[in-house]
């Protein structure tokens, strides 16, 4: 089987490239000398089965990033038969330099001019053929985002690979080993077949920065975006979670309950009150976990989050950070696992591994499904898109605290670059993969943690069989009391707290516990948790849950990205102590001022 590796600077379509090639195929592997996992798929290519590799984004072959040497690593250690060089048309003179290292290591390579469209706006001109005479190598405009001149892609890249041959591995090595210096010969290749005018006509971007990156107005629009993007999710979301959760309902009256009726107790209240419930009081969240991530696939995708990262870079490097961490917080919103593994672009440790430690405290989408479940069961609807938007605002204070206390012990020498791409809107299919991803993803979790996860409660709650379930006399029962003490200031009672112990493994089992421990799911379970907790006890749990320590995937991440136990346990210690310390402030608090 042939192996073509994608080759790319950050943000240059990459991955866009990868999705619309691939389609859903994709998934995630290690590969000899990498030590962490790459994207890849398998696809047919004429008469031949290809895998394609996506390599993380890089500036320089020659560098030594993390980034840099996971690239390298891998075209040291794997036989590579084709190598697609993806450039953004639009910063061809930054980015040619990376096709002359690969052209240089003699690497069979395609270059792909992407965002042909906006180059076009902008009145800029690429000689595609006689900068194909110049580098020796095929070259070919696209657009990766509207799907344009992938036919073409498709015919060149069977062509090349029935063609070339892999170079190898052994001259590849030696030639890594050297750091040539190309500056000259590619300052004279762009000369030659570029032409950029001396100013690029994208006035809309001009007019909406003026705006959007005031030094006044540019944060507080900021925040207010992020607000009304909670207003939308609930304002949309809201109907379609209400639809599943009849269906779900729907379909365990009238097909589960009959078919299982004649089954033993307890075989029946495992698959029903345990995996069903537990399971299905998860799958709920989904429509609103899929428009989370369409929306936030449009704030990210127009570029405005590269912008953001902008405003807060002033604030940040207060803070012993820079703008690049601010970016991995808001990419923790969807899951903090990529956004640590993101902080590889980031050359110096120290800087690194204070990034690492406030990551955690980003809202992830598992902890937003536990935040929508509560706040639709405890809070009027008008009220809950800001007790959600507070939660956000609790998150980003957490972290900014934690860089504060922490960063003379990781000072932070490196100095901050970041591109600001032109504005630009995803196409409805980008909204739609993003989304699907999403649901794979779930679909991928529930496989797993979730369905373990319930099927323990419900055990722990069920035995043993002659005390009534979910009492003190149970094993959860036993458990709850043991960490009373500890939570009862918080106001956190015992049911509470089994969801939290098994919350450590996936926050999506917090849910999923609750309607085992109960004994409902839907509106039963929130009707019931409304007349159990008041709105102090709610928010407090919530804060806990927000604050305290990440899901064992997040935690084996910080072990392996930091390469440290001491720092995983710190990371662990900390968020723990400040979760309770937090908590109990405002619980208390609440308490003494009469509510």
């Amino acid at each position: 089987m042939k192996r073509v590796a994608l080759l790319g600077m950050p943000n240059t379509g990459k991955s866009t490239f990868f999705n619309r090639i691939t389609g859903a195929s994709s998934r995630t592997g290690n590969w000899p000398g990498v030590t962490v996992d790459l994207l890849g798929a398998k696809i047919l290519l004429g008469r031949n089965m290809v895998e394609i590799v996506d390599l993380p984004g890089i500036y320089d072959l020659h560098g030594f990033s993390e980034d840099e040497q996971v690239v390298r690593h891998f075209l040291e250690n794997n036989s590579v038969d084709l190598v697609l060089i993806i450039l953004n048309t639009t910063q061809i003179e930054r980015q040619l330099s990376l096709v002359m290292q690969a052209r240089q290591l003699g690497l069979p390579a395609i270059v792909l001019l992407n965002m042909a469209d906006e180059a076009k706006k902008f009145g800029i001109t690429v000689d595609e053929k006689k900068l194909a005479e110049m580098l020796k190598l095929p070259v070919l405009s696209l657009s990766a985002k509207y799907g344009t001149g992938y036919k073409e892609a498709h015919q060149l890249l069977g062509r090349q690979l029935e063609q070339g041959s892999p170079v190898r591995l052994e001259y590849l090595r030696e030639m890594l080993s050297q750091d040539d210096r190309l500056e000259t010969e590619m300052d004279e290749v762009l000369k030659r077949t570029v032409e950029v005018p001396a100013q690029l006509s994208d006035n809309l971007t001009a007019r909406l920065d003026s705006v959007l990156l005031h030094p006044w107005f540019g944060l507080p629009l900021f925040f207010l975006v992020m607000y009304l993007t909670f207003q939308a999710i609930f304002l949309f979301g809201k109907p379609l979670q209400d639809g599943v959760t009849w269906i779900l309902d729907h379909f365990r009256q009238s097909a589960l309950d009959p078919l299982l009726a004649h089954f033993p107790f307890i075989i029946k209240g495992l698959l029903l009150d345990g995996i069903y419930n537990g399971v299905g009081t998860v799958a709920t969240f989904v429509p609103i976990i899929i428009l989370f991530f369409l929306f936030m696939a449009i704030i990210e995708d127009t570029g405005y989050l590269s912008r953001a990262a902008f405003l807060m870079d002033a604030l940040m490097s207060r803070l012993g950070l820079d703008g690049r961490g601010f970016v991995m917080l808001l990419m923790g919103f969807g899951c903090n696992v990529p956004a640590l593994m993101g902080t590889r672009m980031m050359r110096t440790r120290s800087l690194r591994l204070l990034t690492m430690l406030v990551i955690p405290f980003s809202l992830c989408s598992a902890r937003l499904q536990v935040f929508i479940f509560i706040t639709a069961a405890i809070f009027p609807a008008r009220s809950a898109p800001l007790v959600l938007f507070s939660l956000y605002l609790f998150s980003f204070a957490t972290a900014l605290l934690t860089a504060v206390l922490f960063k003379k012990h990781y000072a932070n020498t490196e100095p901050f670059i970041l591109e600001v791409p032109p504005y630009r809107f995803p196409t409805f299919r980008q909204m739609l993969l993003r989304g699907w991803h999403e649901v794979q993803h779930f679909l991928n979790r529930a496989s797993k943690f979730i369905v373990a996860g319930v099927v323990l409660v419900w055990l722990l709650t069920h035995i043993p069989t002659d005390v009534p379930p979910a009492s003190s006399h149970t094993l959860a029962g036993m458990i709850g009391n043991a960490f009373s003490p500890l939570l009862n200031p918080l106001g956190i009672d015992k049911a509470l707290a089994i969801a939290l112990i098994f919350g450590f493994v996936a926050k999506e089992i917090v849910i999923g516990s609750l309607a085992v421990i109960y004994g409902m799911q839907g509106k039963g379970l929130m009707s019931l948790m409304a007349h159990q907790l008041d709105w102090v006890q709610a928010y407090s749990f919530m804060l806990f849950t927000l604050i305290y320590t990440p899901c064992l995937s997040t935690v084996a991440t910080l072990r392996s990205e930091s390469k440290s136990n001491a720092f995983m346990m710190l990371s662990l210690a900390w968020s723990l102590g400040l979760a309770w310390l937090v908590s109990f402030v405002f619980y208390q608090g609440a308490r003494a001022l009469g509510y």
